[in-house]
Parts: structure tokens; C-alpha cells; sequence
């Protein structure tokens, strides 16, 4: 069993990491660091640690997730893997690929994992995207589209909305888009980006629409704050047939709900929301299969505990921030640049 530690306390832990570490017979919570008054009532016979540093110094952990802002990641993630423990950091890995090859280098000298939790590859939906491309049935495929629209007109007071590193929805969303992409297609030749400040009063990007260039297809990723109506999640188009699909997977609304993960029914979608697979000749409802985020903690488990592979690959993570730097590179140029020497080619 292995013991496992949480730095912070706020939405990612409590609705997205505990849940799950619960779950798993091979983990066990030891200790969580957070200033928060509410975690001595929530979890009263655990170590509680006021900050992340001494968590880190004085636990006797084996595993440590993750949780805190996206510019604490890069030493948060250091200081673990150098005291000889396991690490998963929310996304994003770190905020530069320089970050991200110093991690990977420590955690290799380390011999410990370092792990990136890109839950949203256990997104029902995108289960079943997969399912499709590994059928055939919509041929060879030449353009997909993946939005992850929200309708939040007016910024709110918060680090992920507020001016500074990390900050803002190309750190936020974007980090899901483009590592389903990656795990889809592989790393583009190219990427052409729009990131803007739209909103009024926004410190940080609320909008980016990245265009994606491969030999064969292209994929847009995007994201707007103004979009009230229901999600366009994914469109698939190939040469036998098209793939669309609105909606988010269920399984995040049901955590803030307070559901327990891995019931009855657990991240089934009601079929009023399927997508739907068209072709020349017909149009019909296809299932979408079930979402398990669960999945993720036991595929991490496996590898901590008998070498196995690990959700994420590392190498995916650090594409992925490669490919979130360029596309600030190219928003700010105004062009489309190159994917030349980067991390996962």
C-alpha cells in the first residue's frame, strides 16, 4: 500500500483527486497541506500540514498529488521527486518545456515516477471517439474539432482569471484539448493560434482558437466564454462518414454534486445526449460509453507499484507544453509556426 499525501484542498482535490484515492485499495491518505479551517473538520484523523514545503519535508509519504496553482507546480514537483517521492501534478506539468525536462531528468536520477493528470482521456465521449477511429467505420479521417465552451461573460475573482503566470484558459482548458489531440494524432507539423482577452475586465486569455496542421487533416481546438447554448464538444469527419457530439461528460457535475464515483450507473450519459454518426446515406444516435476517471488512479497505481505504464505518458505531458508555448508564439506573431525539435515528435 502506498502512502499518499495532497498539497491543497480546493476544487482539483476535493472533487477530483480524493474521490479516487479513496477508491484505490492500494492507496493510502496520510496527510493533506492546506490553510483551509474546513480540512480539520472534513478529515480529523489525518496529518494536516500549513503548507506545501513542510508536507513535503516531514511526511512520510510515497506519493504526493499535486493540486496547488499552475506557477507552484514546477518547484512543488522538484522538491517531492528530491526527497525520493512519486509525483502527479494537475495540469498542467509545468508552465515551459525547460521546467518539464529539468522534472523529467530529476525523477529519472530519482528513479521515481512523475505523473500528469490528464483525466479527460477517461471522458466518456472521448472514449468513444476513439472507439470510432479504431473501427473505421468513418474512414480516414481529415478534420476534427474539439471545443470546451462556457458561458462566463464576466471574469471572476480568482488565480486562474487573474494577471500571472499560468493564469488563464489556455493553461486551464487548453492543457485537456491538446493532450486528446496528442493521444488522437500524435504531435502536428504546425500551429496556428488566436489566444485574446475578450471579456471585459479580463487580466488573463478567456479565449484561443488553435489550429492544428498535419500532413493529412486538420484540428481545431477552441474555447469562448460566451457560449450559453449547449457545448459542440467534437466533430470527426472522415471519408466514409462524420462524427459529432455536444455536451461534457457527466462525470464532473455529478463530483460537484457530491456522488460517489464507481456506483451504479456511474458515468453513463442519457441517451438524449449521444452523438450522432452520419453518413451519405443514413443518420443515426450513436451510444457513448462510459466515462471513468477512476481508470486513471488505477492505471497510476499499477505503474507505481509494478512498473507499468503510466496513464499519461510523460512524453505526451511535455508535447503538450510545447504545443501551449507555440501557440503563444504564433498568437503573438500572427502566423503560423512551425513544430520543429519539439518533445514527443
Amino acid at each position: 500500500m502506498l502512502k499518499t499525501a495532497v498539497i491543497g484542498y480546493g476544487l482539483s482535490a476535493r472533487t477530483f483527486h480524493l474521490p479516487f484515492i479513496k477508491l484505490q485499495p492500494d492507496l493510502e491518505l496520510v496527510a493533506i497541506s492546506s490553510s483551509q479551517p474546513e480540512l480539520a473538520i472534513d478529515y480529523p484523523h489525518l496529518t494536516h500540514y500549513p503548507d506545501a514545503n513542510a508536507l513535503i519535508a516531514n511526511s512520510d509519504a510515497e506519493l504526493v498529488v499535486i493540486t496547488s496553482p499552475n506557477h507552484s507546480h514546477f518547484p512543488l514537483a522538484k522538491a517531492a521527486l528530491q526527497q525520493g517521492k512519486h509525483v502527479l501534478l494537475e495540469k498542467p506539468l509545468v508552465l515551459s518545456s525547460e521546467e518539464g525536462q529539468q522534472l523529467a531528468a530529476i525523477a529519472k536520477q530519482s528513479g521515481r515516477k512523475l505523473a500528469v493528470y490528464h483525466n479527460r482521456r477517461f471522458d466518456g465521449d472521448f472514449l468513444t471517439l476513439q472507439q470510432l477511429l479504431k473501427s473505421g467505420e468513418l474512414g480516414s479521417i481529415h478534420y476534427f474539432e474539439s471545443h470546451f465552451d462556457r458561458f462566463r461573460p464576466e471574469p471572476r475573482a480568482r488565480w486562474r482569471e487573474q494577471a500571472g503566470p499560468g493564469s488563464g484558459i489556455l493553461w486551464d482548458l487548453g492543457p485537456h484539448l491538446i493532450d486528446q489531440a496528442l493521444c488522437l494524432f500524435g504531435m502536428p507539423q504546425a500551429i496556428t493560434a488566436t489566444c485574446r482577452t475578450l471579456r471585459p475586465g479580463g487580466e488573463s486569455t478567456d479565449y484561443f482558437h488553435l489550429q492544428l496542421h498535419y500532413p493529412d487533416k486538420e484540428v481545431v481546438l477552441h474555447s469562448s466564454p460566451f457560449c450559453a447554448s449547449p457545448t459542440m464538444r467534437f466533430m470527426l469527419q472522415g471519408t466514409k462518414g462524420s462524427y459529432q457530439k455536444s455536451n461534457l461528460d457527466p462525470q464532473e457535475d455529478a463530483l460537484r454534486a457530491g456522488q460517489t464515483p464507481g456506483g451504479a450507473g456511474w458515468g453513463f450519459e442519457a441517451s438524449q445526449y449521444h452523438g450522432e454518426l452520419a453518413t451519405a446515406d443514413s443518420r443515426l444516435s450513436y451510444p457513448t460509453l462510459a466515462g471513468n476517471y477512476a481508470l486513471f488512479y488505477q492505471q497510476l497505481v499499477a505503474a507505481l507499484l509494478h512498473d507499468a505504464e503510466l496513464p499519461v505518458p510523460l512524453e505526451d505531458a511535455l508535447a503538450g507544453i510545447r504545443l501551449i508555448e507555440l501557440a503563444v508564439n504564433s498568437s503573438e506573431l500572427g502566423r503560423s509556426v512551425e513544430v520543429l525539435g519539439s518533445v514527443g515528435q
